[in-house]
């Protein structure tokens, strides 16, 4: 069985950074849950949609500016609190998600 992804303790994100999810785990659209889900051995992890949005986007190519540029592109940003809430969240989401293991590094 493999092993659990190491959890990192100082997850300091940098906007040139690339994201994927961590090999551990699965990412998918789960119909019975109605949800996207993360999938490993011990579980499952039930995503809302803002998380799975970023997610998607985390494929090891595109950098942390370049996954809230789209973002941006996706959600109206005309105001700009919403613009900085999007900003704000994507980093938030980053570094709880690699603290935990779910995305890692490229």
């Amino acid at each position: 069985m493999a092993e659990a992804p190491q959890v990192d303790e100082t997850p300091q994100i940098d906007p040139a950074d690339q994201f994927e999810v961590h090999p551990f785990y699965v990412f998918r659209w789960e119909e019975s849950q109605e949800a996207h889900v993360l999938l490993y051995p011990e579980g499952v992890v039930k995503l809302n949609d803002t998380a799975a949005e970023i997610l998607k986007l985390c494929d090891g190519d595109r950098s942390v500016t370049q996954i809230i540029d789209e973002l941006k592109n996706v959600y109206d940003v005309s105001d700009p609190d919403t613009a900085s809430r999007i900003e704000a969240g994507v980093y938030k989401f980053l570094e709880d998600s690699h603290a935990k293991g779910w995305t890692r590094r490229k």
